[in-house]
């Protein structure tokens, strides 16, 4: 009996470098090694989607529509996916159901295969729309069951979300961990428990690696019946990013499974992100190993933005009493997934109820998570702190799906893109400038000026390579000798080259 073959989804292009250098890396950075990745063999490429949209345009000076287009033609013969937040597409707002339809039917014209549809709160109701709009477009819509741990979370919990996504259209299930929280058993639990129940439904797990668990989690979740698995190429993995996908092949040899991929272009693949990687040193995680993520339920990205918080305010000694704060604000709001953006919601109330005391200040954002305008979350909200926020908001807790209460936007979208300069009047631009408005105006204008690598240039690595030798050789400054020519003395002073 041949082994199983388990499908690789590759990560190096979208959430590795997300979870490791702040998606900071540029395009130019990618396109050669797209032929190695595209003859690998991998299931699916996320190359799109989730934070990649607006670095491109805050920072990066980058069209994201023509960063797919152009994986498209590079990868001709590769499913590109996409991480989609549900009714918030990209951005940080739930959208009207017309601009969901819109942005999936563009995304899909564009070259989007693979549908990853989320919600942060593991609401069916808010993903409901952007997975019939892929249905619609004859794309793969993939619904996504958000892993966390709490009192209210359990194994049957998440086999029947996983039963309502089915039923909604889920072409496959995926179990994303975004914290390195999936433990090997619960893994083995809840895919057993998906097969078992509804049959043979394609699933596919997504660990991070920051708690050093989750490679033996993905091992479990195989054992189980996963059929796709997410991995990062070795020189860009690890830390809060993703498991090595050669640590994958390597696991996999001699057992009852088989990833088929061509060694010798992963080799090719890592060599070209190992030389890329150096040039965006400055951006990069310092985190290697946290198991106190199991306690705390911090996601990496979530744990660097908190200390940027508090050492803006002068409290940067305070990042412990932070972290102890976020599982009680987590609780008091029914124990969402600390995914975006509820974990940036979560987090930034926790840092207030450290430096002003406990809800004494509620963001906005917090009260609306309160007041159910994110959506429903699977534990009780705290009803003491339900009132403060609506005592803030100024408005009633609500029950509906929050996008039903928004009306038809697309018309008005269309017409504000029409007067921004440098904005082409393409669909395309309405959307970016719809999911971020107060970033596109200022792209559209500098657009036409090309990409920006924020990287460092080969030559900049090359200096800072000399000067960390002469460092290391105890030259760092100017040295100085007396020499002595025909009896007389001389001072010599020789700069470092």
């Amino acid at each position: 009996m041949s082994p199983r073959k388990i499908g690789v989804t590759e990560l190096v292009l979208r959430d590795a470098h997300q979870s490791l250098m702040a998606t900071r890396m540029a395009l130019e950075d990618m396109v050669d090694a797209c032929a190695d990745i595209d003859a690998a063999g991998y299931w699916s490429v996320e190359c799109w989607g989730g934070a990649t949209f607006d670095s491109c345009i805050r920072f990066l000076n980058e069209d994201p529509w023509v960063r797919l287009r152009t994986f498209r033609e590079l990868m001709p013969n590769t499913r590109l996916q996409m991480l989609l937040r549900g009714q918030n597409l990209l951005g940080y707002r739930h959208y009207e159901d017309t601009v969901v339809e819109e942005f999936v039917e563009k995304s899909a014209e564009n070259g989007m295969d693979v549908f990853r549809v989320f919600d942060a709160l593991n609401d069916p109701r808010n993903m409901a729309q952007a997975m019939q709009a892929v249905k619609k477009v004859g794309k793969h819509a993939q619904g996504t069951i958000c892993y966390t741990i709490s009192p209210v979370h359990t194994v049957e919990g998440y086999v029947k979300l996983a039963g309502q996504l089915i039923d909604m259209g889920a072409e496959s299930i995926a179990l994303k961990d975004m914290a390195a929280l999936l433990q090997p058993q619960p893994a083995y639990d809840i895919i057993r428990g998906i097969k078992e129940t509804y049959g043979d439904i394609q699933i596919n797990v997504h660990c991070h690696s920051t708690t050093g668990v989750t490679l033996v989690s993905l091992m479990k979740a195989i054992e189980a019946g996963a059929d796709v698995v997410d991995t990062a190429i070795s020189s860009m993995s690890l830390g809060p990013g993703h498991n090595p996908t050669e640590s994958l092949v390597a696991m996999l040899e001699g057992t009852d499974y088989t990833t088929d991929l061509d060694m010798d272009r992963l080799v090719k693949i890592r060599d070209h992100f190992a030389k890329i990687r150096p040039k965006y040193a400055e951006f990069e995680s310092a985190t290697l190993v946290d198991t106190g993520i199991f306690s705390s339920q911090i996601p990496g990205g979530m744990l660097s933005n908190m200390e940027s918080q508090l050492k803006a305010q002068g409290a940067g000694d305070r990042i412990d009493e932070v972290m102890a704060e976020v599982p009680l604000v987590k609780a008091d709001a029914g124990h969402p997934p600390l995914v975006t953006p509820s974990s940036q919601i979560v987090g930034t109330q926790a840092v207030f109820n450290v430096l002003m005391g406990r809800y004494k200040v509620l963001t906005g954002e917090f009260a609306d998570l309160m007041l159910g305008y994110y959506g429903e979350c699977l534990g009780e909200r705290n009803p003491e702190v339900i009132k403060l926020a609506q005592a803030q908001a100024k408005k009633d807790p609500i029950t509906v799906r929050p996008a039903d209460l928004l009306k038809p936007e697309w018309d008005e979208l269309v017409a504000q893109a029409k007067e921004l300069e440098g904005a082409d009047g393409t669909e395309e631009d309405v959307l970016t400038n719809a999911m971020f408005p107060g970033v596109a105006p200022g792209f559209f204008k500098t657009r036409a000026e090309g990409p920006k690598n924020v990287g460092k240039t080969a030559e900049q690595l090359a200096a800072e390579e000399e000067a960390a030798k002469r460092k290391a050789q105890g030259i760092s400054g100017p040295v100085k000798y007396n020499v002595t020519i025909a009896g007389r003395s001389h001072s010599v002073s020789v700069e470092p080259a």
